[in-house]
């Protein structure tokens, strides 16, 4: 069993966290650009937001060697996303129905489950903690 010291877990921790900022971030630009650009009937701009995404994921998963990178960026960006569909009581509504906020909305969801599904189950810890061999108690 490998022992972590309180460094190696803080670090660990704010790796996560920072990759979670990132989601949201990425929540909250992608919901109110993701309409500005198409190309014909493609939207283009939810086409390159879901790219984006599922890129950020996967890197994610890949550089802390376990899914769990992967799903706590992808959910920095459903906490967000998921409110935008709603639509208030004024009417504002920031994710429309139409063809970029479905393919934002949902391609987007399918983006984040294949990238969790690409990312390594589990490792030997995290690219940030590699290189340090475990402590002898003795």
């Amino acid at each position: 069993m490998e022992h972590r010291g309180q460094a190696e877990s803080a670090l660990g921790g704010a790796a996560y966290g920072m990759l979670f900022v990132l989601g949201v971030v990425m929540g909250v630009v992608g919901g109110f650009t993701h309409p500005l650009w198409q190309a014909g009937p493609v939207p283009g701009g939810a086409v390159l937001w879901v790219l984006m995404l599922f890129l950020v994921c996967l890197g994610a998963g890949r550089l802390m060697r376990a899914r769990l990178g992967a799903a706590v960026a992808g959910a920095g960006w459903l906490l967000v996303t998921m409110p935008f569909t709603v639509q208030l009581a004024s009417g504002d509504l920031v994710i429309a129905s139409g063809v970029p906020g479905y393919v934002y909305l949902y391609g987007g969801l399918a983006a984040l489950v294949v990238a969790y599904l690409l990312s390594p189950s589990s490792g030997g810890g995290s690219w940030l903690l590699r290189g340090y061999p475990p402590k002898n108690p003795t």
